[in-house]
């Protein structure tokens, strides 16, 4: 992947851009709670997750970032710029990482200045879903929902999982066994097929 197909930098000059590459092996820390924000992160390969920590010790995930993510956007401006949230590496990464002086330069540019208001919107919307899960406390629901989600951003009512069944089991925040469980339960009523990474939607094909 090149900087230039980042999302942030369409139609964007980047000649001369400020940056540094960094490297990260698999469950490598990349930022602790607490840590300050002082860039932002361009995910060029790999796949890092961020998560808090339950009373019991579990983690539990809040984001997944994978390849074309941003990582800090949202934070390196603000009164209270520290990450809220623990950072690791989920596989060997390839980052790229740009200082704040550097992204005060390019939101002089028009184009990166939109793209980089329309990233901290979908950061606030994907916050937004988490915080409606939450609130439900309903594990169906929320998985219906999801798939739902990606059902519409897919255009189809055959989906492919993005991230691993262990991975959804995270952002959900259950136990894997209970997310498994009610996997199962969907497959058994038949609301959903599911073949390795692949979930046929039964429950929208009925509507």
């Amino acid at each position: 992947m090149k900087i230039q197909d980042n999302t942030l930098f369409k139609n964007v000059n980047i000649n001369n851009m400020t940056y540094t590459i960094k490297t990260f092996g698999k469950n490598q820390t990349v930022h602790n709670r607490g840590d300050e924000c002082r860039e932002i992160i361009l995910v060029m390969q790999g796949s890092l997750i961020a998560y808090s920590l339950s009373q019991k010790g579990n983690e539990n995930v809040v984001f997944n970032f994978n390849k074309g993510s941003v990582i800090g956007a949202n934070l390196l401006f603000g009164n209270v710029n520290r990450y809220p949230l623990n950072i690791y590496a989920t596989s060997e990464c390839e980052l790229i990482c740009i200082p704040k002086e550097e992204v005060q330069r390019l939101l002089e540019d028009n184009n990166f200045a939109m793209n980089f208001i329309k990233n901290i919107s979908l950061n606030s919307q994907d916050m937004n879903k988490k915080i409606a899960m939450s609130v439900r406390k309903n594990l169906r629901e929320n998985i219906i929902e999801y798939f739902t989600a990606l059902s519409v951003e897919q255009n189809s009512n055959m989906v492919l999982l993005p991230v691993s069944k262990k991975q959804l089991a995270d952002y959900f925040g259950v136990q894997r066994p209970s997310f498994f469980r009610e996997l199962k339960n969907m497959q058994d009523q038949k609301l959903i097929e599911i073949s390795n990474k692949q979930v046929a939607l039964l429950f929208l094909q009925s509507e």
